[in-house]
C-alpha cells in the first residue's frame, strides 16, 4: 500500500491520467456485470498484509522508510518462520466477522514472494519458511467458503531492475518479463482466483508495464476474475485507500486499516473501535461500494488480539443485522446527527450509532411508513408520522443492540429524504 511518506497526490494523478478509451478495455461491460455480481452483493472483505516486514514490526514500508540496504533486508528471510497453517485462523476469523472474501499480499513492495516461483529464490518455499504460504491461504479460504483474492505489488524494491527500468530499456524488458511471469504463475498454479489486486505501478506507465497484454493474459487464464485499477488501466473497480469515496459510474472498494499500519507494527496502538469500523462499512454499503478491512499478522502469522476483538464484535453485529449490508443498494438518505442509513428495495435501515433514548426521529422522509421493527430481534416498533418527520416511539431508554441499533423501516416506495422541504414549509412561530 501507499506509504504516508510517498506522494499520494502524484500517484493518484498518474492513476487518473490512465487511458480510459475502449482500446484499453480487456472485457465487455456485459461480461463485467456477470463477473461482478457476487462482489456487489458481498460488500465486506478481509485484506491481509504479511511479509518480511512483519519480522521487524515497524510498518510495511520499513525497508524504504529506513533506507535498509537490500543485502541487509534479505537476511530477514532466514527469520521468517511462520507457525503451521496460520491462514486457517485468518479464514475462520474472516468468516466469523461476516466477511465474504479475502485478499492476501502474495508479494509486497519488498519483493519477497510468499508463493512458489521459478523466477527467484527470494520466496517463502525456498527460504526458511520452506512452504508455499499462498497455497496455504488459498486452501484455508476455500475451506471456509470465502472468495480468494491475490494482492500483487508491481513496484519491487528488491529486483535490480525495479528502479532502473524507467530509464533503461533493457532493464525494463527484463523487469516486465519477470513481473508478467510471476502474474502468470499466480493465475496458473492455484486453481480459480476471484480477485487480482494490483498495487503501486511505479515507475512505469501502462505502456511500460504492458498492462493490456498482462491483463488479457490474466483473463485468458481466469475468465471469471475481477481486476482492480492499479495496473494503470481502469479495469473492473476503483480502490480509494484510507478514505471512503464513491466513484461515479464505476464499481469501487474502500480499503482501510484498523490502526495506522497495513503490515504488523508492534508500537502502533491507534486502534479504531468496532463501532467506527461498522460505521465505515455502513457508509460503504450506503454509497454502493465495498469495504476491505485490513489485518496485519505478526511474524508467526497470528492475528493481533486487537484485530481479533474488533472483527469478532463486527461479526456478532452482522450476524444480527447483516440483511442491512449484504446486497444493499445505494441509499440517498444522509441527514441525521445520530444515525446513518442503508437501503434494500423499499426497506430503509436506520443505523442508530448514538442512541437518543425512547424516541428516534427521521426528518424529511417523503415516504409513507408502512411498518417498522428492530432488525436484530424483529420486535415491532410503533411510529408517528406527519409531513415533516417520522418518530419511532416506545423504545427502551438504553440501546437494545450493541454497538449500533438498526431499525428496519418499510416504506411505500424507494426511501427519499428532503430536509429542505422541512426547512421551507414547517410552520413558524407567530411574531
Amino acid at each position: 500500500m501507499m506509504s504516508h511518506g510517498v506522494s499520494r497526490r502524484r500517484y493518484l494523478q498518474v492513476i487518473s491520467a490512465a487511458p480510459a478509451a475502449a482500446a484499453w478495455q480487456t472485457s465487455t461491460d456485459e461480461d463485467r456485470e456477470r463477473r461482478m455480481k457476487w462482489w456487489r452483493e458481498a460488500r465486506f472483505g478481509m485484506f491481509i498484509h504479511w511479509g518480511l516486514y512483519s519480522v521487524l514490526g515497524r510498518h510495511e514500508w520499513v525497508m524504504e522508510n529506513e533506507a535498509i540496504p537490500v543485502a541487509e533486508y534479505e537476511k530477514l528471510a532466514a527469520r521468517f518462520r511462520p507457525k503451521p497453517w496460520p491462514a486457517r485462523e485468518w479464514a475462520a476469523l474472516a468468516r466469523k466477522a461476516g466477511m465474504k472474501y479475502m485478499v492476501m499480499t502474495t508479494k509486497h513492495h519488498e519483493g519477497f514472494c510468499l508463493f512458489r516461483t521459478e523466477t527467484t529464490s527470494y520466496c517463502a518455499p525456498k527460504q526458511a519458511a520452506g512452504r508455499d504460504l499462498v497455497k496455504e491461504y488459498v486452501d484455508a479460504a476455500r475451506a471456509e467458503g470465502l472468495r480468494v483474492g491475490f494482492y500483487y505489488s508491481l513496484m519491487d524494491w528488491h529486483h535490480p531492475d525495479g528502479a532502473h527500468c524507467r530509464n533503461d530499456e533493457a532493464a525494463r524488458r527484463r523487469f516486465v518479463d519477470y513481473i508478467h511471469t510471476q502474474v502468470r504463475e499466480l493465475m496458473t498454479n492455484y486453481g480459480k482466483v476471484d480477485i487480482l489486486w494490483y498495487d503501486v505501478a511505479w515507475p512505469l506507465d501502462a505502456e511500460g508495464w504492458e498492462s493490456l497484454k498482462m491483463n488479457r493474459m490474466v483473463r485468458r487464464l481466469q475468465p471469471d476474475i475481477i481486476l482492480n485499477n492499479r495496473s494503470r488501466i481502469p479495469e473492473d473497480f476503483d480502490t480509494p485507500e484510507q478514505r471512503i469515496e464513491a466513484s461515479k459510474g464505476r464499481y469501487w472498494e474502500s480499503c482501510m486499516t484498523m490502526n495506522d499500519s497495513w503490515g504488523y507494527h508492534r508500537a502502533d496502538d491507534n486502534w479504531k473501535n468496532p463501532k467506527q469500523c461498522l460505521r465505515q462499512l455502513i457508509t460503504c454499503a450506503r454509497l454502493g461500494g465495498n469495504f476491505l478491512l485490513n489485518v496485519g499478522p505478526m511474524p508467526d502469522g497470528s492475528v493481533p488480539p486487537e484485530s481479533v476483538r474488533i472483527l469478532t464484535e463486527m461479526g456478532a453485529w452482522l450476524s444480527r443485522n447483516g440483511a442491512s449490508i449484504y446486497t444493499a443498494e445505494p441509499c440517498t438518505l444522509t441527514r441525521s446527527n445520530y444515525m446513518s442509513f442503508t437501503r434494500k428495495g423499499n426497506t430503509l435501515f436506520a443505523h442508530v450509532h448514538y442512541w437518543p433514548g425512547s424516541v428516534v426521529t427521521i426528518a424529511g422522509l417523503r415516504n409513507r411508513v408502512l411498518s417498522a421493527r428492530l432488525l436484530a430481534s424483529g420486535t415491532p416498533v410503533k411510529f408517528q408520522q406527519d409531513e415533516f418527520r417520522v418518530r419511532f416511539v416506545g423504545l427502551p431508554e438504553a440501546p437494545p443492540d450493541h454497538p449500533i441499533t438498526t431499525l428496519a423501516v418499510e416504506c411505500d416506495g424507494e426511501p427519499r429524504q428532503d430536509t429542505e422541504h422541512v426547512r421551507v414549509n414547517r410552520p413558524r412561530a407567530g411574531v
